[in-house]
């Protein structure tokens, strides 16, 4: 087995691997919120994994994942890393951004808050919510989230995550952090594997596995969203790997025998 086939095998397991968890919760029908309380410390641990895949703290991830990366490998590999991470977030990001107002799918959150007897005044309709400019409906979702203490007081939020409840409104499919974080992972594991780093991409595999559970654990997204986002970084992360590799071949500038 020559190497670049067993780093795409492995590339291929850890893909796998994520796909399982949202693909059983779809086979299932079974939908993880509101599953955990959330003003519990794991609700905490949850939010600040998805925040990683918040602007702007994912940048940070990104920067992080690149320091890491400048330090363990060859130069001329991290140039390639680098431009492929670059150029696979960027179509991932006009990807996300071009089908969540195509597929006009309510996030789980909404859903559950229009389920709700709320007061005359915090109720939600998914019928206009999303014709709304995005500032009124963050109003709307903190006017809810109040009527909601009223006939649920023993529903509670932290602060951060009843914040994310009122920040996160737009469409749910797809998820743009299940393709951010999918993208990087593949795309970075790639270049990781060729110099040698299987640990640090076993790591990213871990991150980007409990980025999708905290997904649907704290209501943003549906089992489907995430398995599908999964499916879609696939692309994101092949296109940008592939131009790369088209502008800077790997033969130019690492042994023969590590390309095998």
């Amino acid at each position: 087995m020559t190497q670049h086939t067993d780093i795409f095998r492995r590339l291929g397991l850890a893909w796998l691997l994520l796909l399982i968890t949202p693909g059983l919760l779809l086979l299932t029908r079974y939908q993880l919120f509101p599953l955990i309380d959330l003003q519990s410390n794991l609700a905490t641990i949850l939010y600040w994994i998805t925040s990683t895949g918040t602007a702007p703290y994912g940048v940070a991830t990104v920067v992080f994942v690149l320091v890491i990366a400048h330090r363990m490998m060859p130069k001329a590999l991290f140039i390639s890393l680098f431009l492929a991470i670059s150029l696979s977030q960027l179509s991932s990001l006009a990807l996300s951004h071009t089908l969540k107002p195509y597929f006009k799918e309510p996030r789980p959150n909404l859903v559950f808050l229009t389920q709700q007897d709320l007061p005359t005044d915090a109720q939600l309709s998914l019928d206009t919510f999303y014709q709304l400019d995005k500032q009124t409906r963050s109003k709307a979702i903190a006017t809810a989230l109040e009527g909601l203490k009223v006939v649920k007081p023993d529903l509670q939020f932290t602060p951060r995550i009843h914040q994310h409840w009122q920040d996160e409104v737009s469409y749910s499919f797809p998820s743009g952090h299940t393709i951010f974080a999918v993208t990087l992972v593949l795309t970075a594991g790639y270049y990781l594997l060729l110099a040698g780093l299987p640990s640090f991409s076993l790591a990213l595999v871990a991150w980007a596995l409990l980025m999708g559970l905290s997904r649907m654990l704290l209501g943003m997204h549906w089992p489907q969203d995430v398995l599908f986002s999964t499916v879609l970084a696939v692309f994101t992360s092949g296109f940008g790997i592939f131009i790369v590799n088209k502008l800077r071949p790997l033969k130019c500038y690492l042994p023969e025998k590590s390309i095998d």
